[in-house]
């Protein structure tokens, strides 16, 4: 989580210096690409050391619970994009994202529901907040939080 947080620290330096919101959108749907393989790398690395198998019962129940809300963020960032609500999609991404950790954080440890909770927060207020401070409300959410809480989870928890 921490390497994610600070990767996602730099793309949200990027995707500020864009100068119109649809290349802030393309900066932050590349690394929506490439953000989740580090996850993935970190997660595979983690089950091999603790001898686990990758899809556990506990990681079976995450993914099925993380996965429909990031999908409903995919479809969603399509329809708002056609539909030229660019200024929305932060603020939706955060929610969905919380609501994705939420759900899947039922299955891990406490902290992590907290976690989506904060991610929750900093989507309402990218959806009221200017334009203008969208891409550091990402970067602070994305960045932050995974840092913050990714810390404090690899201390107590292994990763």
């Amino acid at each position: 989580m921490v390497a994610v947080g600070a990767l996602a620290t730099l793309v949200a330096v990027i995707a500020g210096s864009q100068p119109t919101p649809d290349g802030a959108l393309r900066v932050w749907l590349a690394s929506a690409a490439v953000l989740p393989l580090v996850n993935l790398v970190a997660i595979v690395h983690k089950a091999g050391r603790a001898k686990m198998p990758l899809l556990s019962g506990p990681a079976r129940k995450f993914v099925l619970s993380f996965s429909p809300p990031m999908i409903v963020g995919a479809l969603l960032t399509i329809v708002l994009y056609r539909g030229g609500l660019v200024e929305a999609i932060p603020g939706m991404w955060l929610l969905l994202y919380g609501t994705a950790v939420v759900a899947g954080g039922a299955f891990s440890v406490q902290i992590v529901p907290v976690m989506g909770l904060c991610f929750m927060a900093a989507g309402i207020l990218a959806l009221f907040a200017p334009m203008a401070w969208s891409q550091w409300i990402m970067g602070a959410a994305f960045g932050g939080l995974h840092i913050a809480f990714g810390i404090p989870i690899a201390r107590r928890h292994g990763g």
